[in-house]
């Protein structure tokens, strides 16, 4: 099966705001568009799928990328449905601050959601959502308690294991720690390493 991946970015600025206690404003843009450019790359370097839609309103990732949908506004779900309303086929939304991402994690996931109408995995602590995917068609919920609202409309969580990048966003200081221990991509690699916070541990992402 094809699959199409939705990405929604923020714009830089306004992105990774927990991370406040940790990085000043400009290196959090720069962390944020780091992330976003390594999961982009590993979800393009993904066995099944067939594009990388990106949907964002950031200049220097629709400078980076060769397929953008312009974010409307209106916050992480309205970007979303732009995303779907731009696709066609099977679609999975990721999201875009996952740096740790190894192609073969998400490709294990997607397998799995082709046997549900409607899928998600859960992230690292269980109550948000990573991936979202749908054979039919369905409305994002992204938000605090994404996956109980997901499941309750009729997602099924996919059993990914606990220690999958897939399930390894960041919004908050540990979170960084966690996935700088995976190994990140290489973006996100030297932007820590340039902040003093990594030990520049890579990852292959494709």
């Amino acid at each position: 099966m094809d699959w199409v991946v939705v990405v929604p970015v923020k714009p830089a600025a306004e992105g990774k705001t927990r991370l406040a206690g940790l990085l000043c404003p400009s290196e959090r843009a720069a962390l944020a568009r780091a992330m976003a450019l390594d999961t982009i790359q590993a979800a393009a370097a993904t066995p099944g799928v067939a594009r990388v839609l990106v949907v964002t309103s950031d200049d220097e990732l629709e400078a980076a990328v060769p397929f953008v949908v312009d974010d409307p506004g209106g916050g992480l779900n309205a970007a979303v449905r732009a995303g779907l309303a731009a696709a066609t086929g099977t679609v999975a939304v990721l999201l875009g601050d996952l740096p740790a991402l190894r192609p073969d994690d998400l490709h294990a996931a997607l397998v799995l959601a082709e046997r549900h109408p409607r899928a998600f995995v859960a992230d690292a602590d269980g109550t948000g959502t990573t991936l979202l995917t749908g054979l039919t068609a369905f409305t994002p919920q992204f938000g605090t308690g994404s996956a109980a609202l997901h499941e309750a409309s009729g997602h099924v969580r996919l059993d990914i294991p606990s220690g999958s990048t897939l399930r390894r966003d960041v919004d908050l200081p540990a979170d960084v720690t966690a996935v700088e221990r995976l190994g990140v991509g290489s973006r996100t690699a030297a932007a820590l390493s340039r902040m003093g916070l990594g030990s520049g541990s890579t990852v292959d992402q494709g």
